[in-house]
Order: structure tokens, then C-alpha cells, then sequence
């Protein structure tokens, strides 16, 4: 170290800084891997580190159910084989994480089904097998909406997950565990799995890329099924650049054998000359919908300055041909018993045997039984469904055909993600579009709404146009820049994560008396504990001491009473918004004291967090 120290003093030069592996992107890791500022395992590492911060701890996000034991032992090969033989490709030492329906050989594959939870298959599932090949370190395996029978991540074996973005929501679902983990740098990116909206939906409430592809451009061989006409295996990430990699690695090669190759339609113009059809009947028009609507039109008001043309278009007779066209009920109880039977010494094998044992989540116990009613498949309602697809897929076709469109674009979801333990009703009101239709959709990040919420919208593309589709999004990318950390997983300091900052507020009042107030925001959660005392003042002269936002340097309204008419003390826990955590910081908060002799105001003190905090 002294050497080292000695050879910088000479050139002048300096030390470079720690890698952060804190949103960074696959294109930056392989990068320092190869300049030789990181290794595979102090990835690892910084990964595993950031999980043990913030997903049982902190703001708790549920995101992980199992971590990779041997992770380190792999990513130590994968650093000797590139110094031997240079990399395999972007991925190799890459630590990625994935869906707990995908199944590997080193690892259980639960389903979130806690009567699975000693399932071991005898080998990986496909993608996850080219994903080892490609160099990929798998991390871990995430959390899932139990069977992938829902859209809010809950399941009998883990509970619920959180959304980084509001640690009260639900992180969308059922890839929900991987979008928080990729929304939350647990890893570099994450694959999930989608047979109505369980990849996009996920991707919109965490600000993230996600793909539903074409039917049949990946193999679903070895994901554990919920609709095996519906399901397609996908990946998560931060960027399209990212997302592109890790299609490139996990899909099928087109018709001739060729490797599929996505990264070249990564153009910063990718937008300019688009044409786009703009379905107005998918934008939601109750007031829940209003925050989101907002936030969607001013992304396609920048779509257009981006060089795009877009269009109102509409679907002649698709609300009919969408009408219960979910094939998931006619295939789900016989495609899961299916999977099972060729798990030899899986613990059960039916879906009927999990319910009768009482090992559901009761959030999915409902539909769990009326899924499992019936003891044979209802061929006529099946083939009808089979023909509704046929015709939707022609018709979504067609008119992207006669108008000449590249994409159709329509939202994910316009509402925030549900709070926890709250139905999953009306999130993904659009997510049957792409899965009936048997046709790709990638899920882009539109923006943010005041309080700070991600919304998503959809592309929606031809067969096999996931290359058009990664054009367009990465032109979004550039252009709008949507891309935003969750507060509440911020990069950890010597390891760990920040602490909460503690400071006081004190106030005088003239003539004698006054008020203090304790603070302790923990910036890992948004919660702020205020424990408040008046002096010198009579209980029965007190109104209140308060918390205001101030408002255009001026007064503002009360966020809450810290201490009540009559009272000298009091304790007080508030959950921060986006904009009351921006306001605390700026100095934007003030605590304010009514008596009976000053009722519109004694006193006042602005809050002020200690700077460097």
C-alpha cells in the first residue's frame, strides 16, 4: 500500500474511485470488469451486501427468496476464466437474479408456494441454462405472486413484497420480487415471467423496461406454468441497453438458425420518423386514472418533439374479442399437474392437494379453488377462446398493416400500485391486449407523477418486431431520460445503510415559555419520528404545536398535530411523500404553536436538517 501510495504522489495521479454497482448498467460492469477496477466477486459482494440492507431490513422490500450459496465460488471461476481466456460476452461475471418459477439445479424453485418449497429440479430451466452459458452469475431467486396467479406478490411462502418507490405499495406483479430487486440494484438486471401482464405490470410500478416477446421467441421449457399457451419468459432492467443483453442471451434463434441480435437497434434517433398508433379506448378515464393520464400525455407530447408521428387508432370490435379471452383457467390446473408429474419427488402434485393441505395464501385460496374446479377441460369454451386469439392477432395485424404503423401504444397502468393487502382489481387493465393477441410488448417507463409514482405505457409490435420495439424504446430512453432511483434504497456507506439523522427544533415564545421538538427521519423508509414538549406554558392555554410545509416561502398547510389542545407532549410518526421528503430537505418544513392568548400563531421554527445529512 505504501508502494502504491508513492507511485501515486510521483504521477499525480488518482486513485479510482470504489465501482458503485448503484444503477449501474451491464455495458458499465463489463467495463470495469474488463479495465480490472471490479472482479466477479467483489460484485457479488456489493450485490449481496445492498440485499442484506435493504430487503429484510430497511424499508424490507421481501424481494429475495433464496441466495445462490455458491455465487461467490462461481464468480471466483468466472474471474480466473477471464484473465485465462478473456470474457464469454457483456454477461460473463455478470450477477443477475431470477424469477422463483424459472427452475435451477443448485437451487429450489418454490413458486412462492410454500408447498414447494423443497421442490429441486435436476436441471435448469432453458433460458437460465443459456443465461450460465453466456457467463451470467445467477444471484438468487425472487419473489413471485403465488404461482404467478396474481398481479401483487403474495404468496403463502414469503408473504407480501414492497415497492421500493413506496415501501406501502405493492411492487406489481407476479415478477414483482424482480422488479423490486432490479428497481433496488440488487442485481444487474432480473428475469421474470409473463402470461397476462406480470412482467410489464411490475416494470411500470418500478420504472423499469420489461418484455413480453412473441409466442415461442423464447423457450418456456423449465418455467413452471400458469397458462402454457400464454406464458413467455422475459427479462427486467434499468435501460434498454441492458434488457437488449439479456434477450440477446435468453432467446430462441429465429427460423434459419441465425442467433437473434438486438443491440444494433439501439439507436439514439430511434423514435424519429415512428409511426405510432395511439389506442385512446386503453386510457383509463375514472378519477383514480387522472395523476397517471398526466404523466402519459406528456410523454407522448415528447414522443413527437422526439421525431415520432403519432395517431389516434382504433380496434374495431376488440373489447368483445378481449372479453374473457384469458385461457389461463381452462389451462392452468392440467399444465401445473403436467409440470409436476415430471418432477419426480416434488411434495405434491396438484394444485387440489395444495388447497386440501391448507398451504395457499388466503389472498389466492378463492382462485385457486375455482381454478381447480371441474374434473375435465371445457373444450367448447377452450376452442372458443383459441378462435379469439386467431382473431384478435389478425386484426391487431391488419390495421398495423393498412396504416402503415410500427407500434401501438396504450398504458400498462395509470394508477399507483395498490397498498399492500389491498385487491388487485383494475392494475392491469390492459395486460390481456399482448397475451391474447400472441404478439410482443415492451413496457417503458413513462415518468413520475407529483408524489412521485412511476407510470408505464406499452409498445405493442407486429410478430417477431422486438427489434422495432427496442428501437423505440431506447429512442424513448434517450430522449426522456425517465429513469429514476427509488429513494429508498440509496448506495450504502462503509457497507451499510445510511442511518437516520437526528436534529432538534426549538422555538421561544415572548413573554416566557416554548416548544421543542425531536427529529429522527430514517431516509431508508421516509418515516420521520417527532417527539414534541412544551414549557412554560399551562396545559389549558395550549391549542396546538404543528408540522406545516411552508408554501411559496410563506405559510402552508398542517401535516400534522404534534401536540393537542391541552396537551405539553406528544410523539408523532409521519410517512414522507416524494414532495414532503424534497420539502424536509430544502428546509421547507416548520412547527408552529397556538395558545389560547396567540390562537393564529405564538411561535414558529423552521426545521432544518443538519447539513451533509
Amino acid at each position: 500500500m505504501m508502494l502504491g501510495a508513492a507511485a501515486l504522489a510521483l504521477t499525480g495521479a488518482a486513485p479510482a474511485p470504489p465501482f458503485d454497482v448503484v444503477e449501474a448498467s451491464i455495458a458499465d460492469i463489463d467495463a470495469a470488469l474488463a479495465s480490472g477496477r471490479v472482479t466477479s466477486r467483489q460484485l457479488v459482494e456489493a450485490y449481496l451486501a445492498r440485499i442484506a440492507a435493504y430487503d429484510q431490513a430497511g424499508p424490507a422490500l421481501n424481494a429475495i427468496v433464496t441466495l445462490n450459496q455458491a455465487a461467490l465460488a462461481q464468480a471466483d471461476a468466472l474471474d480466473a476464466e477471464r484473465k485465462a481466456k478473456g470474457p464469454r460476452g457483456p454477461l460473463h461475471g455478470v450477477p443477475i437474479l431470477i424469477k422463483d418459477n424459472f427452475d435451477t439445479a443448485d437451487m429450489p424453485t418454490s413458486g412462492g408456494t410454500l408447498a414447494l418449497a423443497t421442490l429441486r429440479p435436476s436441471v435448469d430451466a432453458a433460458q437460465i441454462a443459456k443465461l450460465r452459458a453466456a457467463g451470467a452469475i445467477i444471484l438468487g431467486k425472487t419473489t413471485l405472486h403465488e404461482l404467478a396467479s396474481g398481479v401483487t406478490t403474495v404468496s403463502s411462502y414469503t408473504g407480501y413484497s414492497r415497492n421500493p418507490y413506496d415501501p406501502a405499495r405493492s411492487p406489481g406483479g407476479s415478477s414483482g420480487g424482480t422488479a423490486a430487486a432490479v428497481a433496488a440494484s440488487f442485481a444487474a438486471a432480473g428475469m421474470g415471467s409473463d402470461t397476462c401482464g406480470s412482467i410489464r405490470v411490475p416494470s411500470a410500478y418500478q420504472n423499469l423496461f420489461g418484455l413480453r416477446g412473441t409466442a415461442g421467441l423464447s423457450s418456456g421449457k423449465g418455467i413452471m406454468p400458469l397458462s402454457s399457451t400464454q406464458d413467455i419468459g422475459g427479462p427486467l432492467a434499468r435501460s434498454v441497453s441492458d434488457l437488449a443483453i439479456m434477450l440477446e442471451a435468453t432467446v430462441e434463434p429465429d427460423a434459419g438458425g441465425t442467433p437473434r441480435s438486438y443491440r444494433p437497434m439501439l439507436r439514439a434517433d430511434g423514435l424519429k420518423g415512428a409511426r405510432i398508433g395511439v389506442i385512446r379506448g386503453m386510457f383509463g378515464t375514472a378519477p383514480e386514472d387522472k395523476e397517471g393520464q398526466d404523466v402519459a400525455d406528456a410523454a407522448i407530447v415528447r414522443m413527437r418533439a422526439a421525431g415520432a408521428v403519432l395517431a389516434d387508432v382504433t380496434l374495431p370490435g376488440v373489447e368483445d374479442l378481449l372479453k374473457d379471452s384469458s385461457i389461463t383457467p381452462h389451462e392452468f390446473k392440467y399444465d401445473f399437474a403436467a409440470y409436476l408429474a415430471a418432477h419426480p419427488g416434488a411434495p405434491v402434485t396438484s394444485l387440489s392437494q395444495i388447497i386440501a393441505l391448507g398451504l395457499d395464501h388466503d389472498a389466492l385460496d378463492a382462485r385457486f379453488r375455482l381454478r381447480d374446479a371441474g374434473s375435465s377441460r371445457d373444450e367448447a369454451a377452450y376452442a372458443a377462446i383459441l378462435a379469439k386469439r386467431r382473431a384478435l392477432n389478425a386484426l391487431v395485424l391488419r390495421v398495423m398493416a393498412e396504416q402503415k404503423l410500427d407500434a401501438l401504444l396504450y398504458p400498462t397502468t395509470l394508477r399507483r400500485a395498490p397498498l399492500i393487502g389491498a385487491d388487485d382489481a383494475m392494475v392491469a387493465p390492459t395486460c390481456q391486449f399482448s397475451a391474447t393477441a400472441g404478439l410482443p410488448a415492451i413496457a417503458i417507463p413513462a415518468g413520475f407523477t407529483e408524489r412521485g409514482f412511476p407510470i408505464g405505457l406499452e409498445l405493442l409490435g407486429a410478430t417477431f418486431a422486438e427489434p422495432t420495439l427496442i428501437r423505440l424504446a431506447y429512442g424513448w430512453e434517450q430522449a426522456a431520460r425517465p429513469r429514476r432511483a427509488p429513494f429508498s434504497t440509496p448506495p450504502l456507506i462503509a457497507g451499510k445503510a445510511p442511518a437516520p439523522i437526528a436534529f432538534t427544533t426549538t422555538m421561544r415564545v415572548a413573554g416566557g415559555g416554548g416548544a421543542t421538538a425531536d427529529f429522527r427521519y430514517d431516509p431508508t423508509t421516509a418515516t420521520l419520528d417527532i417527539r414534541a414538549r412544551v414549557t412554560g406554558i399551562a396545559a389549558d392555554q395550549m391549542i396546538a404545536l404543528t408540522l406545516q410545509r411552508a408554501r411559496d416561502g410563506g405559510p402552508g398547510p398542517i401535516l400534522a398535530p404534534l401536540i393537542m389542545h391541552g396537551g405539553l407532549s406528544g410523539a408523532t410518526r409521519l410517512t414522507l411523500s416524494a414532495p414532503d421528503r424534497a420539502a424536509l430537505l430544502a428546509g421547507g418544513f416548520y412547527t408552529a404553536l397556538y395558545t389560547r392568548a396567540a390562537p393564529l400563531g405564538a411561535a414558529k421554527a423552521v426545521v432544518r436538517v443538519p447539513p451533509g445529512k
